[in-house]
């Protein structure tokens, strides 16, 4: 079974929507059938509410699954109400960011291309909480709780069951100082490091790489369960985009293998992230 409180409810959503689609029935003949509407079922199938043990026994009867399934959806619906380790946080983490971050940790699959900044699970202490200071209107103690949430993400990279994680950066991005040049030196070294794990890999796209598909920065999660399709992620000040239309996924795919054809072997995005720490020197 899936691991956060937020892939319990997506997972949740999805084997419900099964069921009913199974029956050919809408939402609402279901609802009108439990005496609900439907409204509530559709919520429980896109995983905007929170569902009940008692809403499952109902739906189970109604759809007459057997009695492992109903048991298997109830404790789904039980621990998806557990509060992820990344909510204690409260205002530091924006409620759409938390789901991210709950999908985030059950994902077999990372690829991720930034073209602005260098990407989260790779920053260092300092360098996000200046990105932090810029971005948005934070205290200063939301700031730090926003802080140590990425810093605390970045273990899942060192994890024995790491996920196959692969970023694309853009050249700008590395080039682009923050705060100063001591700041940068370290931010580099932080890069390197994490390109050297066993389960992850670093291409950077070259200032002259050439044309290449125009998409912004983007995310891509895959998740081990077969029943549980990817996800395409897109972030913007103070909201979220969630993909997971197969042809979303297809296109954001074809996208990555463009920019991973165009970007530098990671052999040598190696020794263009060197050549860049020497002008920090």
């Amino acid at each position: 079974m899936a691991g956060s409180p937020t892939a319990r409810r997506r997972r949740l959503s999805i084997e419900l929507k099964k069921l009913r689609e199974k029956s050919s029935l809408t939402c609402a003949q279901v609802g009108e059938a439990l005496d609900w509407g439907g409204s509530k079922v559709n919520r429980m199938e896109t995983g905007s509410g929170r569902v009940q043990p008692s809403d499952i026994d109902a739906l189970c009867r109604f759809y007459d699954t057997s009695n492992e399934l109903r048991e298997f959806l109830k404790s789904l619906a039980r621990q998806a109400k557990v509060r992820g380790w990344w909510q204690v946080h409260g205002a530091g983490v924006p409620e759409w960011f938390n789901i991210y971050i709950g999908l985030e940790q059950d994902a077999s699959t990372f690829r991720q291309y930034q073209c602005e900044v260098v990407p989260g699970l790779m920053q260092t202490e300092v360098y996000a909480s200046e990105l932090h200071k810029v971005g948005a209107h934070m205290s200063v103690e939301d700031i730090a709780k926003a802080v140590r949430v990425r810093m605390e993400r970045q273990a899942m990279l060192r994890q024995a069951d790491a996920p196959d994680a692969w970023f694309i950066v853009n050249e700008g991005a590395l080039r682009h100082v923050i705060g100063d040049r001591a700041l940068m030196r370290e931010q580099l070294e932080r890069v390197r490091e994490t390109a050297d794990l066993p389960t992850v890999t670093v291409q950077v796209l070259p200032f002259d790489s050439g044309t290449c598909p125009s998409t912004g920065s983007f995310t891509m999660l895959g998740f081990p369960a077969p029943e549980d399709p990817n996800i395409v992620y897109r972030d913007g000040i103070t909201d979220a985009v969630y993909l997971e239309g197969e042809h979303h996924v297809r296109e954001y795919t074809r996208a990555f293998d463009g920019l991973r054809a165009a970007a530098l072997s990671p052999q040598r995005s190696a020794v263009l992230i060197e050549s860049i720490l020497k002008d920090y020197a």
